[in-house]
């Protein structure tokens, strides 16, 4: 217990003094050479586990066996998609830090042929790892030359310094999970995924109570499974078949652009279909160069028939891009589901109630009134 509040202690406040190095690392050294130099004791790396080999692992093609491919299949697939979409997470999280875009197929293609390979020398499945990605950010890594420093230097400890690791503390290791943990919980985003609808709330606190109560593969199954058919959902329930109207033809004229002037201040974007999960990349695309858009951008919502969390996400990443820059985003048009999911998640916050307008007619009436008088900007 000593040995866990202590490492915890230095992994917390050692940052602080060393900013350049992890907290973790200065906690794993600082305790494996206590442990080593005392000899106390408590339970380390070696007693439990006898330590690591100090050799590189034998090549070795596993025996084929057809039998297994069917009772192995199901998980074989949820940990093809958990490592997928944990190393897509982290590239994302790497992107937001870093203000750069990562290649989605590059990163899948590289961590499915380290897949193939590693069981060839005794290995498990690899993917990219949160915490990891934003303690190397943190600690100054800016190239994918921070990757190669760290498998370096894992092959050193491993050839070098693997006798040594039998003194680490298995108490040391837990404080060390116990941080990672805390930093990949992601705890502030309750809040925000509880203003969600009912749909979307039900969704994670499933999947939440099965990864704490069964297991994170039947968590990442049903979650998956209840997102799709939450997908189906509401994309039956946005898709409409009615009647032109005189009525419908006098409502959707303050939403035409045919008979309005674009000024040289404004660039206008839209969103045309549901606005979910697997599809905000497309926004990410089109916005990647910010230089392209004038000091005023316009996203019409006319045609996007949904959101979800993932699509409110994107537009608060948006909008705090575009903040960021100097520019004003203001948006208009949105139909009634995605206008209440902006009201319920409190979107308005991140741009103003005034920036959000009813059609393209008042927002770009809003975008003069911006340029004329800046101050009049709502935070």
């Amino acid at each position: 217990m000593a040995a866990g509040i202590v490492s915890l202690a230095v992994i917390i406040v050692s940052p602080r003094i060393l900013r350049r190095v992890p907290g973790q690392i200065v906690a794993l050294f600082l305790a494996t050479a206590v442990v080593g130099l005392f000899n106390l004791p408590i339970e380390t790396v070696g007693t439990r586990f006898g330590g690591i080999p100090s050799t590189l692992p034998e090549w070795h093609v596993p025996q084929f066996r057809a039998d297994l491919i069917l009772p192995l299949l199901p998980s074989a697939l949820t940990v093809a998609i958990l490592a997928a979409v944990e190393s897509l997470l982290s590239a994302v999280v790497a992107d937001e830090m870093s203000g750069d875009r990562h290649n989605s197929n590059a990163e899948l293609l590289a961590q499915g042929v380290a897949n193939v390979a590693v069981p060839l020398v005794g290995g498990i499945p690899v993917t990219g790892a949160i915490a990891r990605t934003a303690t190397n950010y943190r600690s100054g890594a800016r190239t994918p030359v921070a990757g190669i420093a760290h498998a370096a230097t894992l092959l050193i400890v491993v050839l070098a310094h693997a006798p040594l690791a039998q003194f680490v503390p298995m108490a040391t290791l837990a404080a060390v999970l116990f941080v990672v943990a805390k930093n990949m919980g992601e705890w502030r985003e309750i809040p925000e995924i509880l203003k969600l609808d009912f749909a979307d709330v039900s969704v994670w606190l499933i999947a939440f109570a099965l990864t704490v109560l069964a297991d994170l593969t039947m968590a990442v199954e049903v979650g998956m499974a209840l997102a799709a058919l939450l997908y189906i959902y509401r994309v039956s329930e946005t898709t409409t078949v009615s009647l032109v109207s005189e009525d419908y033809i006098e409502r959707g004229r303050p939403h035409i652009l045919q008979d309005k002037t674009v000024p040289d201040y404004v660039s206008i974007l839209r969103i045309h279909g549901p606005f979910l999960f697997g599809t905000t990349d497309k926004l990410a695309e089109v916005t990647a160069d910010l230089s392209r858009f004038k000091p005023i951008v316009v996203l019409r919502l006319r045609n996007m028939t949904a959101i979800d969390a993932t699509g409110l996400h994107a537009l608060e990443t948006l909008a705090e891009r575009l903040k960021g820059s100097g520019r004003i985003l203001l948006l208009c048009g949105a139909p009634e589901q995605p206008s209440a999911m902006l009201h319920r998640a409190e979107f308005v916050e991140h741009i103003g109630e005034d920036n959000i307008l009813p059609h393209v007619g008042a927002a770009l009436e809003r975008a003069a009134l911006l340029r004329r008088n800046p101050a009049r900007q709502s935070a």
